[in-house]
């Protein structure tokens, strides 16, 4: 399964911080709320919740407590000078 140990030492709290939030998230928002009548429901529930609600619009600390999606959104403009300015530093030194 290619899965990589840890290259923390053992003890360390931050080793598995992002894990263990990820999972009381999930466990609190949807698996104790709900009750599920196959493994399959179980499972399209997962993933809907995943890709439908935690990754695009959970509100991260670490992009000052905005979403995924409006962080990109708030953003772009910034994005768009930046690559605009690489593009023109690479067309400028191609002509010198």
């Amino acid at each position: 399964m290619q899965v990589r140990p840890s290259t923390r030492t053992v003890g360390d709290a931050y080793d598995n911080a992002m894990a263990e939030s990820f999972f009381a998230s999930l466990e609190g928002e949807l698996i104790e709320r709900n009750t599920f009548q196959s493994k399959a429901q179980a499972r399209m529930a997962v993933f809907t919740w995943i890709e439908g609600w935690y990754n695009p619009r959970r509100r991260h600390s670490a992009l000052g407590y905005l979403s995924p999606l409006n962080f990109e959104r708030s953003n772009e403009a910034l994005f768009d000078f930046v690559e605009e300015a690489h593009v023109h530093t690479e067309a400028t030194s191609e002509t010198v």
